[in-house]
């Protein structure tokens, strides 16, 4: 397993929170969104297991991401939204699946949608134009989300050569201390990826069954 050392905000270990599951601390949150703004790259939990994050803009943020998952410009990378305002901001909904998506929200789904002109083309699938937006159900990565007022680009935390996500703040920060800038713990999250739905074609596409339940999409 190869892991890159970080290049932007840290000198040295990842600064670790530990957040209150239910009632995040708002100062802790707050240092953590600092340092996403400063170029870092984090480790949070999310309702469908630990995600890596970075800031919108920050390129070495998402070349990060990408080194540590060790994925190529075809994986798609997603853009965590915290309310279906902002992720219709970032993507074109069709009418046709508006009420279904908006139904699903927030959970444990990422859906690819088209994206419009607020997302950096190196996030952007390079045919078909497209980006995963997701909204999850989960206190601490929402207390961020609203923090920080924009997306979190995000993959999930992944390791090459690992079946299972990984879902431990400690073990997070004790493997990936020097790679991550930052790691929230709020205890127990989602052990299972998202499922994702691909709606850029004329019929939804199941593409991964994860922790979203895939049948009101089918």
């Amino acid at each position: 397993m190869v892991l890159v050392a970080p290049r932007a905000y840290t000198s040295g270990i990842a600064r670790y929170f530990d957040v209150h599951p239910a009632n995040p601390q708002p100062r802790a949150i707050a240092q953590v969104a600092e340092i996403v703004r400063a170029g870092g790259v984090i480790a949070y939990p999310t309702d469908s297991c630990y995600a890596l994050g970075c800031q919108l803009g920050n390129s070495d943020g998402i070349a990060r991401i990408r080194a540590i998952r060790q994925l190529d410009g075809r994986h798609h990378l997603t853009l965590v939204c915290q309310d279906f305002a902002q992720l219709g901001q970032f993507t074109y909904v069709p009418n046709r699946v508006f009420r279904a998506i908006k139904t699903a929200t927030p959970g444990s789904y990422t859906f690819i949608l088209p994206a419009t002109k607020e997302v950096p083309r190196r996030l952007q699938h390079p045919g078909k134009k497209t980006v995963g937006v997701r909204i999850p159900d989960h206190v601490a990565a929402q207390a961020l989300l609203a923090e920080l007022g924009e997306p979190l680009v995000s993959s999930t935390l992944l390791l090459p050569g690992e079946d299972e996500p990984m879902t431990q703040g400690w073990e997070i920060s004790e493997l990936l201390g020097q790679a991550v800038d930052a790691v929230i713990d709020s205890g127990d999250c989602g052990t299972e990826p998202t499922t994702v739905i691909d709606f850029s074609k004329p019929e939804p596409e199941i593409v991964r069954r994860g922790a979203g339940d895939p049948s009101v999409f089918e």
